[in-house]
């Protein structure tokens, strides 16, 4: 269990005002850039925290709808949807060269994320925009997702992530957040359900079957109920079992 070494990402910048509070706990967080949440000083705050305890700084694109936090489907053009996301994305990397940080990684949000886990068009999109950073950034990706082949056929590095705190279906699309058991809240749930899947590579979806599933990074969001004590149990569990994050 000692070689074992995981990522723990949280999503900051999104209006919750606890990242002080979470980031000494996670491995990278996903910064919001202005398209479901977050501005200038949100950005600002989240970067200087990052550095200070360490934190590997990834940006959080998402459809540019606060209005519905970047959770429903927008019906927009490709060429509206690039320019967003890019933007998003370069309005992070000005404070970072500003604050002499760098961007880790890449990690789209709400419906961008799951849409494009299955939809090869807006994959393309994303991994267009990334392209055009022309700088070496990794992507949070889902495990056999459209997007995850889509970025390796482009030579982007990919990172297969998986959710501490959120339920599978049996394809390994997350279960709808109109349900009652979308979200999982109690940490020795939350920690049996990550565990699972980083010692023996499969998920216990809704119907409890067990589908593989390979995860290098595991997200908590970070406007969870009780988030920060979430983590902090969570992390310790894990580090109790000699499981390193990082």
């Amino acid at each position: 269990m000692e070689s074992l070494i995981i990522d723990i990402n949280v999503d900051t910048g999104e209006g919750i005002g606890n990242e002080s509070q979470i980031m000494p706990y996670v491995s990278a967080c996903n910064i919001a850039c202005g398209g479901h949440a977050g501005d200038g000083e949100t950005m600002r705050n989240a970067v200087k925290l990052a550095k200070q305890y360490g934190v590997k700084i990834g940006a959080h694109p998402s459809f540019p709808d606060k209005e519905n936090f970047g959770r429903t489907r927008m019906d927009i053009s490709c060429v509206a949807l690039y320019t967003s996301i890019k933007n998003q994305i370069k309005d992070l990397v000005t404070i970072l060269n500003e604050e002499h940080a760098a961007l880790h990684h890449i990690k789209p949000h709400g419906a961008l994320y799951n849409l494009a886990a299955v939809d090869e068009k807006v994959a393309n999109v994303i991994v267009e925009a990334v392209k055009a950073l022309a700088i070496p950034v990794k992507l949070y990706v889902p495990f056999n997702s459209v997007i995850a082949n889509v970025a390796i056929k482009n030579n982007i590095q990919i990172i297969y992530e998986a959710f501490a705190d959120r339920n599978y279906n049996d394809d390994l699309t997350l279960v709808s957040r109109n349900e009652s058991n979308a979200l999982i809240s109690n940490s020795d749930l939350m920690f049996e359900h990550i565990n699972n899947i980083i010692l023996n590579k499969k998920v216990k979806t809704i119907s409890g079957n067990f589908v593989p599933l390979k995860a290098e990074t595991f997200c908590i969001h970070g406007d969870q109920p009780d988030g920060v004590n979430i983590v902090s149990n969570l992390v310790g569990r894990l580090k109790n079992k000699g499981i390193k994050i990082r």
